[in-house]
């Protein structure tokens, strides 16, 4: 026998020893798998019982503390703490069981698990859905002043109007799944971002002509502004989040977003006035639109959706800030009466 096929038996032997260990940890992991599935599936429906079962404890706690004594209403005050102590932490657990699509992955994903089981996961997703913002925000910037400054072909623009669809749309989808994985990103930042995904489409198949060649520079110089303050909000909201999170203010999971929330109050004032001025240019954009409607020579049904988009922007952007401004004012003007 040759030296070479004993080298080759010799590593074949190795080879089929280690294929057995192989063989022997995928069958482990298999049952740890479906050890997990029944551990999720228990967790689930606990949860699901102790939640009816606090539901039912705090109606009874609420009609007996009308009429009750001090001592009582002070055990029955604990009692009502301490449920929203188990609510907060069964909102947690949740977060980290499968759970069933809302009707928008549902429609996009089909009905599939998108829960990441641990805590490094979720954070590595949400940091990938964070770089993913400013990347696309940067593209879209310099992509607008090329536009803007340098071309005026409508191709150009057709794949400007097309990378802004592709990217709100992402942008739905991820939130979604990070929604589903415990990020309290919610109402209207949610909801703006389906609003622009449309109204980009609707830019997209905008024709050609004399009324989009008048909307265009407009639509380019809001679009060059938006950009420059998305990539300033998220180099300071980031920033500001990182700092909150290490004094245990905020959650892990909480995202930068195209706009201002409570949390932004301490040090993100300043933020205000490029936000409300982009918010008024929004509305600039909507009559501007409406009053292009007008003209007798308007044949496009574009100009009057993109002006109603624009107008739903700017109502929602404006008034969903100018509430938290006015809810953080109020607290701050409570807080010196109350001591």
């Amino acid at each position: 026998m040759s030296q070479s096929l004993t080298e080759i038996q010799e590593e074949w032997k190795y080879l089929e020893q280690d294929y057995q260990k192989l063989q022997e940890t995928h069958k482990n992991y298999l049952q740890k798998l479906d050890e997990i599935s029944k551990l999720q599936n228990s967790c689930s429906s606990s949860i699901g019982r102790q939640r009816k079962r606090l539901k039912e404890l705090s109606s009874k706690v609420n009609k007996c503390t009308k009429g009750s004594s001090a001592d009582d209403a002070k055990t029955l005050g604990d009692i009502k703490e301490k449920v929203k102590t188990q609510e907060h932490a069964f909102s947690e657990m949740d977060s980290f069981l499968p759970k069933k699509n809302g009707l928008y992955l549902n429609l996009v994903l089909g009905n599939v698990n998108v829960t990441l089981l641990s805590k490094q996961s979720k954070f590595a997703y949400k940091d990938e859905y964070e770089k993913f913002k400013l990347y696309l925000t940067v593209i879209l910037l310099l992509l607008s002043f090329i536009c803007f400054f340098s071309v005026s072909y409508r191709f150009l623009d057709a794949i400007f109007n097309f990378l802004l669809v592709w990217y709100y749309c992402t942008l739905t989808i991820r939130e979604s799944i990070l929604i589903t994985n415990g990020s309290r990103i919610k109402g209207w930042w949610v909801f703006h971002h389906y609003i622009s995904a449309f109204l980009s489409g609707v830019m997209l198949t905008w024709p050609d002509g004399n009324l989009y060649q008048t909307f265009r520079n407009q639509f380019l110089a809001y679009s060059l502004y938006q950009n420059f303050v998305q990539c300033l909000q998220y180099y300071y909201q980031s920033g500001c989040l990182y700092r909150l999170r290490a004094l245990g203010e905020r959650h892990n999971m909480d995202l930068t977003v195209e706009g201002f929330q409570s949390w932004m109050w301490k040090g993100l004032t300043f933020l205000l006035p490029f936000l409300f001025f982009g918010h008024f240019w929004q509305l600039f954009n909507s009559l501007s639109l409406f009053r292009m409607a007008q003209l007798p020579d308007c044949k496009e049904w574009q100009v009057r959706m993109c002006g109603l988009c624009f107008l739903v922007l700017f109502m929602g952007n404006f008034f969903t800030t100018l509430a938290v401004v006015r809810h953080k004012s109020k607290s701050r003007n409570q807080k010196p009466k109350s001591m």
